[in-house]
């Protein structure tokens, strides 16, 4: 498995689609909804389809190749 990069964050938590963007794996939130409905995206190994999923720090979020977690800054 790839490493695990660290997404700094504000609050406790962030929604999927806005983790995706804020990491720079997606362009803008219609590329993360889309990849997201596609399928494509997993959180702590298991396909995730809604774009407003909670993620919170110590959960792992995969999408192309890319590892992402959130940390609480």
């Amino acid at each position: 498995m790839s490493e695990v990069e660290q997404v700094p964050i504000r609050d406790e938590a962030i929604r999927l689609g806005q983790l995706l963007k804020l990491a720079g794996v997606v362009p803008d939130g219609a590329m993360a909804r889309m990849v997201i409905e596609n399928g494509e995206v997993t959180v702590d190994g298991v396909q995730v389809l809604r774009r407003g999923t909670q993620i919170r720090p110590g959960m792992v979020v995969r999408y192309s190749g890319a590892g992402l977690t959130p940390v609480h800054r």
